[in-house]
């Protein structure tokens, strides 16, 4: 099966250009979504983020986000270990999945991709780009937060020049209906690749 990776800074409608991509057919895994279910329903996980992060990791068997993100926004340390006990999880669930799907590729959606090293294991990269301005709006609507909070997020990530190193394809989402125009050239020239 082709792994394909699709990544993007904060912002930049990496979900947005999935769901484009799922319209053609494509499976697509949404690796923060399974991370976060792996979280609430992993007795492992959950023991092991205790241990890190404290009894107010979870509350009421619920992750506690805020609390996490205050602490590893404020201790990079923090993150990478648990993204150590994390991301193994994942990458084992996400074989799982693709042994059961039946495409031509399919897609992994993954915000840290090559932060974590996880491109190495994806056939082609998609990146996923928008000028600052428009992420930074995009995520004070979406999320109802400050310049601030979003200025550290994109400080703790590649920037797309870095990710653009390592890319395969380039996606600008800027405007609906050409990012639309992209995807599907995109998904053809996957398409004569493999």
């Amino acid at each position: 099966m082709i792994i394909v990776g699709l990544t993007g800074g904060i912002g930049s409608g990496k979900t947005t250009v999935a769901k484009m991509f799922k319209k053609l057919g494509i499976p697509i895994y949404i690796a923060d979504k399974e991370a976060k279910k792996l979280m609430r329903n992993s007795k492992i996980i959950q023991r092991k983020l205790k241990a890190l992060f404290g009894t107010e990791a979870y509350i009421n068997n619920e992750l506690n986000k805020p609390f996490i993100a205050e602490r590893i926004f404020s201790d990079k340390s923090l993150l990478e270990k648990m993204n150590a006990i994390v991301h193994p999880k994942v990458t084992r669930h996400f074989e799982k999945w693709v042994n059961k799907q039946n495409a031509p590729y399919v897609i992994k959606e993954v915000a840290i991709l090559f932060e974590t090293g996880g491109y190495k294991q994806c056939d082609f990269v998609i990146t996923v780009t928008a000028p600052k301005s428009v992420k930074t709006d995009r995520l004070m609507q979406r999320d109802n937060t400050t310049e601030e909070k979003i200025e550290a997020i994109m400080n703790n990530q590649w920037t797309d020049d870095k990710r653009l190193n390592l890319t395969d394809f380039t996606i600008k989402n800027i405007n609906l209906e050409d990012t639309r125009s992209q995807v599907f050239d995109v998904h053809q020239q996957i398409l004569q690749k493999i």
